[in-house]
C-alpha cells in the first residue's frame, strides 16, 4: 500500500500507482506568513491587501476578487510605476508558526506545500485593473517588463526565504493566463514579458529543492511547450476546454497534468448522482491512458457540498479501480 505521497510520485514518474488520484490530496499546505499577510477576510467588505490593492471576498464566493476603480487603483500611470508600486517588506514576517506546521507534517505521507498565490501576471492587473493592464502590455512593453521583473524579484525572494525556513516539497504557484476560451495576452506578448520572469521563478523553486506545480484553471493549450521550458513539473487546473489528449501528445510525458473534470457540469443544482459519477468515470477513461495524469477538480472543489462529495467519492472509487484494471507494463 503506497502512501499518498508515494502514490503521487508513482503517477508523476510514470510508474504503477495504487489509484489515479488528485495530486492535491497528497499535499499539506502551510499557513505561511506571506500568504497570511495578503489574505482578505470573507465578510463582503472592502479590504486592502499587502500591496494596497482593494479586494472583496463575498461569503460563499470561491475567493477574493480585486475591486479596482480609477480612484483606488495602485498603479495610476505605468510610465511612473516605481512611484506607485511598493513591494511588501519580507523582513518583518515571522516564520515561527509555519516552521512548527512544517515540522508536524509526516513527509513520508504527504508533501509540504507552499501556497504561492497571485502570480506576476495576476498581480500586474490587480495593481492597475484588467483594462489598463491589457493596454499597457501592448502599448508600454518596456515599462510592463520592468514591473513584471520587479514583481518576480519579490516572488523569488519569498520562495528563497520559504526554502530556508520551512523547506517546502512543493511550491504551488498560481498565475491564471487565460479565460475558459482563450489566453489573456497574445502568445508573442506573453513570451516576451511573462515567460522570462516566470522562468526565473521556476528556477528559484527548483533551487530550494521543490516541485514547481503551476495552477492555471483556464485555457493554456498554446503555451504547453513553453510550460515545459519553464520547468513546470505539474500543471494543476487543466480544464476540459483544453484538448487534454493533444496536450499529452505534444508534451510527451514532460508535463504531467492535474484536472480534467468539468466542474460547472458536476456542480449544477439539478445534477443527478449518476450524471456526476458517469462524468468522472468518462474523464478517467479518457485521460488516464498512458499515465502522467491526475484526475481531479481544476478549481479544487464544487461549491455545492453534495455535488462535491459525490464527485470526489467517484474519483476515489473509480480512480482506484482504473489503476487496478490498467496496470503499467
Amino acid at each position: 500500500m503506497l502512501t499518498l505521497r508515494e502514490n503521487a510520485l508513482a503517477i508523476l514518474h510514470g510508474k504503477q500507482p495504487d489509484k489515479y488520484d488528485d495530486f492535491m490530496n497528497a499535499m499539506q499546505f502551510l499557513l505561511d506568513p506571506i500568504w497570511l499577510s495578503d489574505r482578505t477576510p470573507q465578510d463582503g467588505e472592502f479590504h486592502k491587501d499587502s500591496w494596497g490593492v482593494t479586494k472583496c471576498f463575498l461569503p460563499g464566493a470561491p475567493g477574493a476578487h480585486p475591486h479596482i476603480t480609477p480612484d483606488n487603483k495602485v498603479c495610476k500611470n505605468i510610465e511612473e510605476w516605481e512611484k506607485y508600486v511598493q513591494a511588501p517588506n519580507l523582513d518583518v514576517l515571522d516564520w515561527s508558526d509555519a516552521r512548527e506546521q512544517a515540522n508536524q507534517v509526516n513527509r513520508d505521507e504527504k508533501f509540504v506545500g507552499l501556497f504561492c498565490a497571485t502570480g506576476i501576471f495576476e498581480r500586474s492587473h490587480f495593481l492597475m485593473g484588467m483594462e489598463d493592464a491589457f493596454c499597457n502590455y501592448l502599448e508600454y512593453p518596456e515599462e510592463m517588463t520592468a514591473l513584471i521583473n520587479y514583481l518576480a524579484d519579490w516572488k523569488i525572494e519569498g520562495i528563497l526565504r520559504a526554502g530556508e525556513e520551512v523547506h517546502p516539497d512543493v511550491v504551488f504557484y498560481q498565475d491564471d493566463w487565460g479565460s475558459k476560451q482563450n489566453l489573456f495576452l497574445p502568445p508573442a506578448v506573453w513570451r516576451e514579458i511573462i515567460k522570462p520572469a516566470t522562468k526565473r521563478i521556476g528556477e528559484a523553486i527548483h533551487e530550494i529543492g521543490a516541485l514547481y506545480v503551476h495552477h492555471a484553471d483556464c485555457y493554456c493549450q498554446p503555451l504547453v511547450e513553453d510550460m515545459v521550458e519553464l520547468g513546470v513539473d505539474l500543471w494543476q487546473g487543466v480544464i476540459p476546454e483544453n484538448d487534454i489528449i493533444e496536450i499529452k501528445r505534444i508534451t510527451n510525458k514532460k508535463l504531467p497534468l492535474i484536472g480534467g473534470i468539468d466542474v460547472p457540469y458536476c456542480d449544477r443544482e439539478n445534477a443527478t448522482e449518476e450524471e456526476i459519477r458517469s462524468h468522472v468515470r468518462e474523464k478517467i477513461d479518457l485521460y488516464c491512458p498512458g499515465g502522467y495524469f491526475f484526475p481531479g477538480l481544476p478549481s479544487g472543489a464544487c461549491l455545492r457540498k453534495w455535488n462535491d462529495s459525490i464527485c470526489k467519492d467517484e474519483l476515489e472509487l473509480y480512480g482506484r479501480q482504473w489503476a487496478q484494471e490498467h496496470p503499467i507494463g
